[in-house]
């Protein structure tokens, strides 16, 4: 137990339940839920997540029925089969000491499946034309029974307690919002109303349950729809479910369709920190001890701890971050904070793959989603290991040859380790990229690995490695060649320079619109430090920054190194010669970054030849009319791609020494650090077993 932690590592109660600490693993769709294999990869999932500290998790949304799916990979848990699977996944997390909850969901028009059930006849936005039909008073009824059956095949399959889904837009909350509930009966009509339906669903959901079964409903703060449900409302229907016995309430925030971004890497830590509390206040007014939790945004149990140190909430929940350390509760009771490695709100292996019915990882640990195929065992023949290059896939993969008892020797050509990385981690909001670094650093260290900085490798240098029994080549990649006339005046920058050094004053062209553009307009627009991007940030959306400003000011808390000062957004110009900017990034950050861009007067300009550069700038010709623009700058920096550094394969080929080539050195085609962490730990168990 921390002794820096004192309110995280407090016991209480959720119900009839006891648990050790105020921290729970929140719900996230895996799509392990649907896996023909008995239950064996849910279950090892979720009990490595106990083994690290984790006292009660609560499962991916289980549908109540089939119509009720997110998706093709949504398990409906009546279903007898997923019923029998999800036993072997509560008795392996009770064998481990733990507590799990099965969340209740319908998704009502956010169903991709089928015929789409809804309140009212409301499409969303990103329904491509399909309108949900408007549940009949009796499909009403059933949907009650429906719940209540689910709820029942829980406690039949073994789980602790039952969080009703009524966040986030699906089915309940959209009979809570007056955007989707059009009705007018006994379910619509006025607020009133609107909330007859959630307040039913619990009172069925709690006569379908044994007697001291906890139940929690998780609820949006705030949908940040225009014309959504009030704030008012919302407290109103906290403190009308805290009346009526409800054992918990999470408290999330937004609606999948909104245009506000909410758990991007963009968005401040704990920015929705105020709408979890005014909701917790409301509540209490109704039943003092009900317990409620916060979310969205909390990474580090140290934010925690200042959470709760509050008094407000009575815990909160984090999802992400167990799949980026599953030990995380067991590092941060120790004291251990610099070996957590953090998740970095990238969303790329995450929530991006579950919107498209992808199994879902991280990019930061490859092996979430995949403790049977690759488990964290020892191996009974230890290896001695070269890995050359200190990016994420280099990192990646020595942190887990050495937790598997293999001797790790590690080369990286800088005098400090990160790679892209550490680039990535000069951008403001990503500065967290540096903890996955540290992370690595800290195991590396503590394990016993060799670390050989300021050592660049090339193929003379290859007779080093032969004495190894594997070599994994991690080497990256180079920013590709541009041929524009020009480039080789002394205003024309690489990406890496501009990043590292900054750019003289000025307006600024940046060649190349995909994530590397982005990032570099970013880093030239948007403020570095952390309490300044949470005041930005609340002023930007119009949300309290009370929660960003309170974890902005924490001692620890990263900004993004640079140089530089911060400069108007319409004096950078971006451009790419066709295509989508932004191409390559996830899904669910591209719209979140060039929407900031956007707002901050950053210019975009496509559809075009770069023709010179020139003192004076950059000239392009307009495909659409061939008219010359010169695009006025005092720095024009080169961010069109990568090529594959790669100059040590073909000497150890030649030498017979076993190895792995992954991630950028590979194959430079989309720079994709998921990909190369990925391909990392695959190869570095290939190589050694």
């Amino acid at each position: 137990m921390s002794a820096a932690l004192p309110h995280v590592f407090s016991p209480w109660r959720l119900g009839g339940l006891e648990l050790p600490h105020r921290v729970v693993m929140g719900s996230m769709h895996t799509g392990l839920e649907t896996r023909d294999d008995g239950g064996a990869a849910m279950a090892a999932f979720y009990r490595e997540r106990i083994e690290g500290g984790a006292a009660l998790v609560i499962t991916g949304g289980l549908a109540v029925s089939d119509e009720g799916r997110g998706g093709p990979d949504y398990a409906v848990l009546t279903d007898p089969a997923v019923r029998e699977r999800l036993a072997t996944v509560t008795a392996a997390v009770h064998e481990a000491g733990g507590r799990i909850a099965a969340q209740l969901f319908h998704a009502g028009r956010y169903s991709v499946l089928q015929e789409q059930l809804a309140p009212s006849a409301v499409p969303w936005r990103g329904a491509r034309g399909v309108v949900p039909r408007e549940a009949s008073a009796q499909e009403v009824e059933l949907l009650l029974a429906q719940f209540a059956e689910a709820a029942a095949a829980a406690a039949d399959a073994g789980f602790d307690a039952v969080e009703i889904m009524a966040s986030e837009g699906y089915l309940i909350d959209q009979f809570l919002s007056p955007l989707t509930n059009l009705r007018d009966d006994v379910w619509g009509g006025d607020a009133r109303r609107r909330r007859a339906f959630p307040l039913a669903v619990l009172r069925a959901v709690r006569g379908a349950v044994p007697a001291g079964m906890p139940v929690l409903m998780r609820i949006s703060g705030d949908d940040l729809m225009t014309g959504g449900t009030p704030a008012a409302e919302v407290d109103l229907l906290a403190r009308e479910l805290a009346a009526e016995g409800l054992d918990g309430l999470s408290v999330g925030v937004g609606w999948h369709e909104s245009t506000v971004p909410t758990v991007q890497a963009i968005i401040p830590h704990g920015a929705w920190l105020a709408v979890a509390e005014r909701v917790a206040l409301a509540a209490r007014e109704a039943d003092p001890r009900l317990p409620v939790l916060a979310s969205n945004r909390i990474t580090d149990l140290r934010d925690a701890e200042r959470v709760l140190q509050r008094g407000v909430v009575d815990a909160v929940a984090l999802a992400r971050p167990f799949l980026a350390d599953p030990a995380i509760v067991e590092r941060s009771a120790s004291g251990a904070f610099a070996s957590v490695n953090a998740c970095i709100a990238c969303d790329q292996a995450c929530i991006d793959r579950s919107l498209v019915f992808q199994p879902v990882s991280c990019l930061v640990n490859p092996r979430a989603g995949r403790e049977l195929e690759w488990p964290a065992l020892r191996s009974p023949a230890p290896r001695r290991i070269a890995v050359v290059g200190g990016g994420p896939a280099g990192l990646l993969a020595a942190v887990d040859l050495l937790r598997r008892g293999h001797a790790v020797t590690l080369f990286e050509a800088r005098e400090s380790l990160g790679g892209q990385f550490a680039l990535a981690a000069r951008i403001p909001g990503k500065a967290d990229y540096a903890l996955t670094v540290r992370a690595a650093e800290s195991a590396l260290r503590e394990g016993g690995a060799e670390l050989r900085l300021g050592t660049p490798l090339g193929a003379e240098d290859a007779q080093l490695l032969a004495g190894f029994d594997g070599v994994l080549l991690a080497t990256g990649v180079v920013p590709r060649a541009v041929a524009i006339p020009g480039a080789e005046l002394p205003h024309v920058l690489g990406y890496e320079r501009a990043l590292r050094e900054g750019v003289p004053e000025g307006p600024v062209a940046i060649v190349g619109g995909g994530g590397i553009g982005l990032d570099l307009a970013s880093a030239l627009v948007e403020p570095r430090h952390a309490p300044e991007r949470a005041r930005d940030f609340a002023a930007r959306v119009g949300a309290s920054a009370a929660g960003a400003q309170l974890l902005a000011d924490a001692p620890e808390r990263l900004s993004a190194p640079g140089a530089g000062a911060r400069r108007p957004g319409s004096s950078v110009t971006v451009l790419r010669r066709s295509g989508r900017f932004g191409q390559g990034v996830g899904i669910t950050t591209r719209w979140a970054v060039l929407d900031a861009l956007r707002t901050a007067g950053v210019r975009f300009a496509a559809e075009l030849d770069y023709e010179r550069i020139t003192a004076d700038g950059l000239v392009v010709r307009h495909s659409a009319d061939g008219r010359e623009e010169l695009i006025p700058a005092s720095a024009v920096v080169l961010c069109a791609g990568q090529e594959r550094h790669d100059p040590l394969s073909e000497p150890l080929r030649a030498l017979g020494v076993p190895f792995e080539l992954v991630g950028g050195a590979r194959d430079a085609s989309r720079v994709d650090a998921v990909r190369a962490g990925s391909e990392g730990v695959a190869a570095a168990r290939r190589l050694a077993g």
